[in-house]
């Protein structure tokens, strides 16, 4: 027996097994073949195929279709033909439709039927409805029509039998009329979770996607028949009818898909006259080379020679045209834009314009990005203005063609913040319960939910009830379960043929883009190149400011002119004063900023690639900075290595290093020891990763490194390699990250106004930006209806506050506004409130935050006066009301502070921690000014407001909070036992009292925390941003 229906949880919400379990479960069961038919789509086809093949089964790819009338079909695909059209079927189905109602009416279906084989389908197809309904004349018209589309030998009837009342007459009534109808018979159980305790994942999945809860969507549910039966226990249920048993191997046989997609190309550049690809590519080359190097030396003459000719062999010419094309196009656009990753270890990328990182004089590798035994095809992602990306990808689907162009899909998957939130509430658990239960969870993966909550004394009292052991067990089970589709952050595919050959598109929530149905793995892993353009802010903040400065001052800044090497600059990274500064901003950069010094751009180069999960969790953070103040002998972990590991103290800090490291000691090629890296970053079974270490040791005594010694240097590869970075990556961070610090260091306020504009970006909110600000003398001016615009602007050295930060304030709004005070300014709140007509929410929040200060009435007056114009006849002429005045109090600042954290979430005059006062914190707490005078191991009790909340994997149970006080911001770490002991308002609180014991080191101060105490109630209900936690 085979089962040829069956649903993966990539039918989203309708499906509880991964198509690895399920293809698994097939083999434990001894099926030669199983097929995959998810709800309209091929998500799942490559995982699935994979996934059969080491199972050693036959995969058979089809799919679930939904008909415009509302019943189901199921479809297999015979051969690649059959896939191709099953992908261009599911594509039509899906852009036809709006997002999330995917169909198709039968009438199309004839010109897909190649290469398919159609069943009948479950309970919700047309045929079995009318036999349910007693219309068994017009079930029969139905298959009849079935038959004339796909014809006798490709359209079966599709019988099931999981013990609904129906299924016996239904079954009965199906094979009658196939056998009059001279058509065949099969039988499936309609799969929809690999075993049959999965019924109970299968009903909260029902509940979740209904928005209901168990109790409510009881009749949704299926029973616990819907799980994938063995050829024994579907002989059984269908004994009466044993030819629909052996009638699955006959189908099974003709379905043989091979999803080898070696024949997909990049589209073809377009040339001129007399052109060929490479040669055109080299003339660019050789043509833009000077304008990259004064001086051609013989090793840029011979890198360029060598890449080029490489280049060549592996026939990616027009890859390189094509992102050159691309990053013309922003080039003659004034659009900000670079590559990033391995793609600038690449001399032909940096000449090409493509990266800006030289690889010459930063001695970077190519081998990282492409080589001769490259085991998939090379990336080259690009970074654009966050502002122009969608102008750019609009040029891309414009050149190539919407056939031909799509995003990468990601798929959204259960973690733990909503697999608490959904699952909890399909059980009937407390919606407040399940808040606070979600923001006091650390950890992403819903599987670990259990173990995070356990130590909370606040949930204790469920640990040991039923319902919680339930609630545990299905977030442990529903963890990365993909719930929806959405898009890639960046991933574009490009394609010589109609995508949809190999892949089914659909829309995406955003108007007028188009995402495939895979994600950047199965994209890899079917061997499909994709240009990767990727929004980043820093870009979008570095030409604001640029733009600003010349507005405002009449200088133009040429970034590519400015020093790298300027002292002010690098002492205010030193003394990390670095809030905002792209990369080296994190509490984690500034507590190492002091102790490495960086004076140079290759010196941040190691900043940025050192804060990573790789040389933290590989114990190379240390040693690096011991040996960076001299305080440790350099030492290498061969003498071989010193060329390669010289500019990192003898530490592995790139994954270049690793790729370098396989070469010199074991003697790899440039391809192995990629492909090294690339395993190593990677789960791979115990077996292949001995036979890489062996592989390993003989290249290393074959180079006369000792054994001991080549073992050890394996463990550390293989310890950094999962998470080190790119150096060529790095170095182009770097340099963004320098420029950024530039124009903090020289134009501060407009730096200011461009990161409140470019928000979210970095690790702090606008309320901490805009108190660094303030504590570089850059004041913030509040809202303003006459001076505000849609973006944050400089006025005399201070920033005005743009009118996006207004709660409830839309951009149609906003133009509005702008639209009729370019006439001529307001005079009065009357005389805008007949001018701009806008929502009266909108206007309240502008008065609550006063915006119509500047007029001479109080908020409350304005708000009174409000409340007369709305009770005015919109027949009446515009009169004016600013005579009716009422004697009305003064907001106080705690008022003031609220509503300009409820409206725009930071104030332009109000600290939060200005409300408490010295009266309410007590005697004793100090401010973070006063921390300095404070010698090592004293006492110290502090307050303030949570900025940062970490607690990484990386670091030993140890925590860590950055508070902000009004006067800068506070460095505090828990040791384990103190985060167990006030892990819930470690979590949880927003504004807090923190006592403990002072350390200094390397210019660095922090609280070594022993108690924790919660501060916010004294705020009222102010809405202060909760701050939640980074990774760094």
């Amino acid at each position: 027996y085979v089962e040829l229906h069956c649903h993966s949880n990539y039918s989203f919400l309708d499906g509880a097994s991964h198509p690895e379990y399920l293809a698994q479960r097939a083999a434990e069961l001894q099926m030669p073949a199983l097929a995959l038919t998810d709800h309209n789509g091929l998500y799942a086809a490559i995982i699935f195929y994979e996934a059969c093949k080491q199972a050693g089964i036959k995969p058979i790819i089809g799919a679930e279709i939904t008909l415009e009338n509302g019943h189901h079909i199921t479809l297999l695909a015979k051969n690649n033909a059959g896939y191709s059209n099953l992908s261009r079927l599911i594509t039509r189905a899906h852009l036809s439709h709006d997002k999330g109602n995917p169909s198709i009416p039968i009438e199309s279906l004839p010109q897909y039927i190649d290469g398919l084989f159609c069943l009948s389908g479950c309970r919700d197809s047309e045929i079995a409805s009318l036999i349910l309904q007693s219309r068994k004349s017009q079930a029969c018209e139905a298959a009849a029509k079935c038959i004339d589309i796909f014809g006798k030998d490709n359209f079966w009837m599709e019988i099931q039998n999981n013990f609904y009342p129906e299924d016996t007459r239904l079954t009965h009534t199906l094979v009658t009329m196939a056998q009059n109808l001279g058509i065949g018979y099969v039988a499936t159980n309609n799969v929809h979770y690999a075993c049959e305790e999965g019924y109970r994942l299968h009903d909260v999945l029902t509940a979740i996607k209904n928005r209901s809860t168990l109790d409510d969507c009881r009749s949704l549910r299926l029973n616990s028949e819907f799980y994938l039966k063995s050829g024994t226990e579907m002989s059984c249920l269908f004994r009466d009818y044993p030819e629909a048993i052996s009638n699955t191997l006959i189908l099974a046989e003709q379905c043989n898909v091979d999803l080898d997609f070696s024949a997909y190309r990049f589209p073809e550049f377009p040339l001129p006259p007399g052109e060929t690809v490479h040669n055109y590519l080299t003339k660019i080359c050789y043509t833009m080379v000077r304008s990259r190097y004064e001086v051609i030396t013989p090793e840029v003459e011979s890198q360029l020679k060598y890449e080029l000719n490489l280049i060549r062999k592996l026939d990616l010419s027009g890859y390189f045209l094509i992102v050159w094309d691309i990053m013309e196009y922003a080039r003659r656009n004034n659009i900000p834009a670079q590559g990033r990753g391995s793609a600038a270890n690449s001399i032909v990328a940096y000449i090409l314009g493509i990266t800006r990182v030289d690889p010459i004089s930063n001695k970077l590798f190519v081998g990282r990005f492409i080589n001769e035994e490259m085991a998939s095809l090379p990336d080259i992602d690009i970074d654009i203005s966050t502002n122009h990306r969608e102008q750019v990808i609009q040029y891309v689907y414009e050149k190539y063609g919407a056939d031909h162009t799509a995003m990468v899909c990601t798929y959204v998957t259960f973690q733990a913040r909503n697999a608490i939130r959904e699952v909890g509430k399909v059980l009937g658990m407390p919606a407040h319960i399940l808040d606070r239960m979600a923001r006091s969870v650390s950890h992403y993966r819903a599987g670990e939910v259990q173990e995070d909550l356990a130590g909370i004394d606040e949930f204790r009292p469920y640990f040991d009830s039923t319902p919680w052991e339930t609630f545990t067990s299905i977030c442990r089970q529903i963890a990365d379960f993909p719930r929806h589709l959405s898009i890639h952050v960046g991933g574009m595919l490009i394609s010589s043929c109609p995508l949809t050959d190999i892949v089914p598109l659909e829309n995406a929530t955003m108007p007028g883009r188009v995402v495939c149905q895979w994600d950047k793995d199965g994209v890899a892993d079917a061997g499909l190149i994709k240009v990767d353009l990727l929004g980043l802010r820093i870009l979008s903040l570095v030409q604001e400011v640029c733009e600003q400065v010349e507005e405002s001052e009449g200088r133009k800044i040429d970034l590519a002119q400015i020093p790298h090497d300027d002292p002010k600059v690098y002492d205010m990274i030193c003394s990390s004063d670095t809030v905002g500064v792209f990369q080296i901003e994190s509490r984690v950069q500034m507590q190492t900023l002091p102790q490495t010094k960086p004076r140079s751009i290759e010196d941040l180069t190691v900043e940025v690639a050192i804060i990573r999960p790789g040389p933290l969790q590989g114990n190379m953070v240390n040693p690096y900075i011991r040996r960076r103040q001299g305080k440790e002998k350099v030492s290498y972990l061969h003498p071989l290595l010193e060329s390669v590991l010289e500019e990192t103290l003898g530490v592995i800090l790139f994954q270049e290093q690793v790729i370098q490291v396989a070469t010199i000691i074991a003697g790899f090629t440039a391809g192995e020891a990629d492909s090294l890296r690339r395993a190593m970053s990677r789960k791979r079974s115990k077996e292949a990763m001995e036979r890489m270490r062996q592989r390993f040791a003989e290249g290393a005594r074959a180079n006369g490194v000792d054994e001991k010694k080549a073992s050890s240097i394996f463990e550390i590869l293989k310890g950094f390699a999962a998470y080190g970075f790119c150096k060529s990556h790095a170095a182009g961070f770097a340099l963004l990250g320098y420029e950024s610090a530039w124009l903090k260091t020289y134009y501060p306020a407009q730096f200011y106004a461009a990161l409140l504009n470019n928000q979210p970006m970095g690790f702090y909110t606008p309320e901490v930006l805009a108190s660094d600000a303030k504590r570089h003398g850059v004041a913030l001016l509040p809202v303003d209806i006459n001076r505000s615009h849609d973006k944050c602007t400089v006025e005399a050295g201070k920033v005005r506050l743009s009118f996006r930060y207004v709660k409830g304030l839309g951009g149609k709004a906003i133009d509005a506004i702008l639209a009729v005070r370019n006439s001529f300014p307001f005079v009065s709140l009357d005389d805008f409130y007949y001018r701009a007509r806008i929502d009266a929410d909108a206007l309240q929040n502008l008065i609550m935050i006063g915006a119509f200060d500047s007029f001479g009435s109080s908020r409350r007056q304005a708000l009174w006066q409000l409340g007369l114009l709305e009770k005015t006849s919109p027949e009446q002429l515009p009169l004016e009301l600013t005579g009716t005045r009422v004697s009305l109090p003064e907001m106080v600042q705690l008022e003031e502070m609220k509503y300009d954290y409820d409206i725009q979430g930071l104030s332009a005059t109000y600290h939060p921690m200005r409300a408490l006062g010295r009266e309410v914190l007590g005697n004793g707490t100090l401010r973070s000014s006063e921390l300095e005078g404070i010698r090592e191991g004293e006492r110290v009790k502090c307050a303030g407001y949570v900025v940062t909340r970490q607690r990484p994997m990386t670091a030993k149970g140890f925590s860590f909070l950055t508070l902000e006080d009004e006067e800068g911001m506070i460095n505090v770490i828990l040791k384990p036992n103190i985060y167990e002991k006030y892990r819930q308002i470690f979590r949880l609180e927003l504004i807090m009292e923190v006592e403990g014991t002072i350390q200094k080191k390397n210019g660095i101060i922090n609280i070594i925390a022993d108690r924790l105490s919660p501060l916010i109630n004294q705020l009222g209900s102010a809405r202060i941003p909760m701050r939640g936690f980074c990774r760094y």
